[in-house]
């Protein structure tokens, strides 16, 4: 996990639970096949999501009923 984009993304965040939801649901529909919203250095499906967030990509109410398999 990229430390950087990690407390990037905390910033933006009062309750560090809301960002682990928000992260693992983004990364998880990275996993299985959707875009990224932006370019990443890494491949790694967290740190495209963190980064995301830390970028203001991605917003609390966003995805939601989309991590259904």
């Amino acid at each position: 996990m990229n430390i950087e984009y990690l407390e990037r993304a905390k910033k933006l965040f009062v309750d560090p639970r809301e960002l682990i939801v928000v992260a693992s649901k983004r990364a998880k529909q990275l996993a299985h096949g959707a875009h990224p919203l932006m370019k990443c250095g890494s491949d790694n499906f967290l740190d495209v999501a963190l980064l995301e967030i830390a970028e203001g990509k991605l917003t609390v109410g966003e995805g939601k009923g989309s991590d259904e398999e």
